[in-house]
Parts: C-alpha cells; structure tokens; sequence
C-alpha cells in the first residue's frame, strides 16, 4: 500500500502502533489537497480474517471471487482497491477534488478495531469522515451500531487419570460445558446478542481436563444491556465452577463502544446526496457489525459507515460484483461534491 500510494507522488505515514495492536504495520495515512481548505475522511482497513484457503481471485458471472474455497478478501480489499482508483484519479490528473481527501487504511480491525482504536484522530483536520465496511447492497448507511463486550474465561480443575481415578479429577471442560448450558445465547432481543464462539482444553481422552479455555461475546445497541448480559454469563461461569469446584480466572474487555447517528448529522446528509446523486435509494441500517467508525465515533470524531455492495463476508464463497466496484467508486466521488456543500466554510 505504501508503495502504491508513494507511487502516485503522495506522501505516506505510518504511525507506528504495530507493537500495540498486534500487527506487523501501523496505520496508513495520507493526505490529497482540494481546491477547498476543507477535507473529509476516507477509511479502510488493511486486514482481513485469516483466511483457511489460498486466494485465487477470478472473474465468475461478473464478480470477484477465490477460486479455492475461501474468502476472497474484499471485507475490506474491495474499499482499498476503491480509495486507490480515487487517488489515482486525482493525483494523476492535475484537478484537485473539490475538497481535500485524508486516507486513512487501518490495520487489525478485524481483531477488535485495535488499529484505528490506536489512531490518533486528533491528528485528522476533516469534519466527518466515511468507512466503506458494511457487506449489502450499496445504498445502505449505517446510522446505529453495537456496544461489544469480550469475555475471556479459564476454567482450572484437577488432572486425573480418566480410567482409573476419575474421581479424583475436576474436568474444567466439564465446568465449562456447564457455563455455557446454563447461558442464554443467540438473538436475545431485537438490538442483543450473545455468543460462545471459542472452547478449548484437555490434553487426552484418558485424562482429565485440568484446564478449559473459552471466549464470548456480547453485543447490543443498548450499552445497559450488554451489561446485563456480560454480568449473567460470568455468574453462570462462577456457579459453574463453584459446582464443579473448578477455580475461574475470568476477565471483560470492552473491544468498541456503539453510537446512533441522527438522521441529520452532517455525514450522514452528506451521504444520502452522494447516494442520491449516482441513483441509489439511500437507507438507514442499524446493524450488530461494528466497523472503524465505532472508533472514530468514541474518540469524537464523526463517521459513518457505507455499504459496500460486497456479499457473504467471512465466509467461503464472498464476492464483489464488478458492478459494486464501480458503484462504489461512483459514490466515492459523489461524497466530494456532496461534502463541499454540507461542509463548514
């Protein structure tokens, strides 16, 4: 990306959060001038989920996807290849857009937006700002997204030989099984869910298991309540692990904070004119996905979060149209203009 980017004549920096965030980069920034003192921001992030396959992208009926039975990698290489084709554009041309461009391609986003938590955004001059995140037909604009809370748990028995002094033993796995029947999980409500999505332990069928390791989630547009729910899982962890007398080391780690967006906040106005203007029918979403803009939302600065026309991310058999690519790149370039009537003089 760095290559590409100074390719163009810009210049790149990388903020150097690597360390933290467990990533082997920083942050990308880099900044096109406009024929306006004023810029917005456009996002994407470099990462993808780890993918179980080679990538082999192909052409089939008129969309991007892996020829081998995985991801394809367009959550979010789609949006890069979009903001790339846009500073290309601008930075080969001699016209500058009608605002200023900050890019900015994030890394680990996929892992708890770690990337752009660590960002420094008082560094960013713009208003408001754009991430292309949100796998559906483009038109959709997210105005509500989801608290996330993180449960780590490790559950400690007793090891024990499984055939001859089984009771002896305290099976962690046992305790956690016990948790995790004991949880209410799924779509909760309408804004609310929870999920066990990890367990591991043991360390062979005649023994055991002395320790268990699980990860949870809870998500939900009503921070309150992700509370609630946090707070029930970890009781049915403790009264499990007091039932099995299995010791609990247990912790919660707030991966991104939620936000609602009013209808008439500048980036979101913005957006529904660029929409418009390349002949989409704009709508709201409210969605359990968080993106960078949760972020940014929490560090203050104002984001939203577009659809991206890419479908089935994170699973075997995602694609892009051609057509979305195009459209997105349309819509890009509509936000300029739209942007320099809704921006600040």
């Amino acid at each position: 990306m760095t290559e590409e980017l100074r390719g163009l004549g810009l210049t790149v920096e990388e903020d150097g959060v690597d360390a933290a965030v467990a990533s082997d980069a920083g942050n990308l920034y880099a900044q096109l001038p406009g024929s306006r003192p004023q810029s917005i921001l456009l996002c994407a992030h470099l990462d993808t989920v780890p993918p179980l396959a080679p990538i082999d992208p192909v052409i089939v009926d008129g969309g991007w996807e892996n020829a081998a039975d995985g991801i394809l990698g367009a959550d979010n290489k789609a949006a890069i290849a979009v903001l790339l084709e846009l500073a290309r554009r601008f930075a080969g041309n001699g016209e500058p857009p009608p605002v200023g461009i900050e890019l900015l391609f994030t890394v680990s986003e996929e892992n708890g937006l770690r990337g752009a938590t660590a960002f420094d955004a008082s560094r960013l001059h713009s208003e408001f700002g754009y991430v292309f995140d949100h796998a559906s037909p483009i038109g959709g604009v997210v105005v509500a997204a989801p608290t996330y809370d993180k449960i780590t748990a490790v559950l400690h028995g007793r090891a024990a030989h499984a055939g001859i002094r089984p009771e002896q033993g305290r099976s962690a796995i046992a305790a956690a099984a016990r948790a995790i029947a004991a949880m209410r999980l799924g779509r909760l409500d309408d804004d609310t869910t929870a999920n066990v999505g990890t367990i591991a332990g043991g360390t062979a069928t005649n023994v055991v298991p002395e320790r268990c390791r699980l990860e949870a989630e809870v998500r939900g547009l009503d921070e309150g309540r992700v509370e609630q729910v946090i707070t029930e899982m970890v009781d049915h962890l403790h009264d499990a692990a007091n039932a099995t007398e299995c010791d609990l080391d247990v912790t919660v780690e707030r991966m991104f904070r939620g936000y609602r967006s009013k209808p008439n906040a500048p980036q979101i106005v913005a957006a529904t004119r660029a929409l418009q203007a390349c002949g989409y029918e704009p709508h709201h979403l409210v969605t359990g996905g968080g993106s960078d803009a949760n972020a940014f939302q929490a560090a203050g600065f104002p984001c939203a979060n577009l659809a991206d026309g890419t479908e089935r991310n994170h699973e075997p058999g995602e694609r892009v149209s051609t057509d979305a690519l195009e459209g997105m790149l349309e819509v890009a370039i509509a936000l300029l203009d739209a942007a320099a009537e809704v921006v600040s003089p």
